[in-house]
């Protein structure tokens, strides 16, 4: 898939992303000052056309990334033509980000919303019952074969790609992973979810977006919902370092995801689709 990214403001923000506090390090029966670093959370608010759908908490950095990666693995747009324009604008209590998307989809996301009842926590973004929580994206058609090596050689660069996690201890990773496991884009997140969503709009935005030559690695466990958001990627294989749900591998098992947990140095177990790695 090939995009170009939509407009963006002129005067697009650029905040902070970590932040500087004291604290007191306890070690061995002993207490030191020190400074701190620790990762921005903020809320940041989803606008379509005028219409405010969800508010996330997210790391305050490519959010045009994490807006256009959301609207298409939350299946409010089909492809990154329908988002037109887009804007951010900091508010008293957070960030908004403003979008216009095609009078069809938005059509669709209005017809949806008057369905949709009040919620909160960290629930499933925009779904009311289990019908709309429980999505069944189509199966991938990646043709695409990884090796065994491919996934010990992204799994071994992933620490030294993740700046804000060196700094902060507190972020998510999300990778693009070449075949041979070279990382070729990384977007990081104090949400996993969150941080795949910025991969995927950074993804579409390149000259070289296609997903289904490449997969996708994660540091961390491998939900549902990121399957689900892997699957519309459309790669062919999600590599966790750590574990899957039993959902996540029902789900990769229905829509043909090779999907792989506990990558580490020397170990990964692969739950789903073995057929698609190379020995």
């Amino acid at each position: 898939m090939k995009a170009v990214a939509p407009p963006v403001n002129d005067d697009a923000l650029t905040p902070a992303v970590s932040s500087s506090f004291t604290a007191h390090d306890w070690r061995l029966g002993a207490s030191v000052s020190v400074d701190d670093q620790l990762i921005e959370e903020v809320a940041v608010a989803l606008v379509y056309n005028g219409i405010s759908h969800v508010v996330m908490m997210t790391t305050p950095d490519h959010l045009e990334d994490f807006a256009l990666g959301f609207s298409l693995t939350e299946g409010i747009i089909e492809r990154p033509a329908q988002l037109y324009e887009l804007n951010t604008r900091q508010l008293d209590d957070g960030i908004e980000v403003a979008m216009r998307i095609s009078n069809e989809r938005f059509a669709l996301l209005k017809a949806a919303r008057r369905n949709m009842t009040g919620r909160t926590g960290c629930g499933l973004c925009g779904a009311e019952s289990l019908e709309q929580a429980i999505r069944q994206p189509a199966p991938v058609t990646s043709q695409q074969s990884f090796s065994h090596g491919a996934i010990e050689s992204a799994v071994a660069q992933l620490e030294s790609q993740q700046p804000l996690q060196a700094i902060t201890g507190a972020v998510h990773g999300a990778a693009l992973c070449a075949s041979d496991g070279t990382i070729e884009l990384l977007r990081e997140d104090v949400g996993r979810h969150n941080a795949l969503d910025k991969l995927y709009g950074a993804a579409c935005c390149q000259p070289n977006s296609a997903t289904a030559e490449r997969f996708v690695l994660i540091s961390s466990r491998a939900s549902y919902e990121l399957v689900l958001k892997a699957a519309v990627m459309g790669v062919g294989m999600l590599v966790a370092v750590s574990a899957p749900t039993s959902l996540a591998v029902r789900l990769a098992e229905q829509v043909n995801i090779t999907l792989v947990g506990f990558a580490r140095s020397g170990r990964h177990m692969v739950y789903t689709h073995p057929q698609r790695i190379a020995s």
